[in-house]
């Protein structure tokens, strides 16, 4: 019998047993895919991340993630890191404030990468680790979700809160427990101005 880390309830549209994971960090990852896992239900972990600077910030959180796959025997998808396109497509949002027009286009263009891959590879449900931090505005990347997926017949988002059921505290237990690297901004340029300790927590 599996143990129980959390208390979060997990209602996967249809009884899908395996989904499509878009993931950002191993420390907002790990509790949720052990969460999934919990509850019978196998993720394929994608990281698309386009936003991430400088390239070495990016490879040392990409690194993170396939280490914890590996740790967990999950399946990792590499997707491509183009960070100048990502840049073209903010392009007039770059003094957006965190939580505002920027972040929301940011997250439509990386999850529907992720909805676009689902589609392909025959997934019917995905979802993402955004929403697991406070730092992230929850209806933001909800919003998103629900956005690309009607360019997809057929596939679903999964809206799920993370930061409840114990998933939070969870999430702090297994950084200690292995050792992440646990970043100190968001991910692109224009949130690393804001300095805040432990800001995707």
């Amino acid at each position: 019998m599996v143990k129980k880390h959390t208390k979060l309830k997990i209602e996967i549209h249809g009884g899908e047993t395996e989904i499509l994971l878009h993931v950002c960090c191993a420390p907002c990852s790990s509790a949720i895919v052990e969460c999934l896992l919990e509850h019978g239900v196998r993720p394929t972990l994608f990281y698309y991340n386009p936003n991430i600077f400088p390239t070495e910030e990016y490879e040392r959180r990409k690194t993170e993630c396939i280490r914890y796959t590996k740790m967990v025997g999950l399946d990792f998808v590499d997707a491509d890191y183009a960070h100048d396109k990502w840049l073209n497509e903010m392009e007039g949002l770059e003094d957006e404030p965190e939580r505002g027009a920027r972040c929301l286009k940011c997250f439509k263009e990386r999850l529907f990468a992720a909805a676009l891959y689902a589609s392909e590879h025959r997934f019917n449900v995905f979802a993402t680790t955004l929403a697991t931090s406070r730092w992230k505005n929850l209806e933001q990347i909800t919003e998103a979700g629900r956005y690309v997926v009607t360019h997809f017949p057929g596939l679903t988002f999964l809206a799920q809160n993370w930061r409840k059921g114990g998933l939070s505290e969870r999430r702090s237990e297994l950084v200690r427990l292995y050792g992440f690297y646990n970043q100190s901004y968001c991910g692109c340029e224009f949130s690393k101005k804001i300095d805040k300790k432990n800001y995707c927590q």
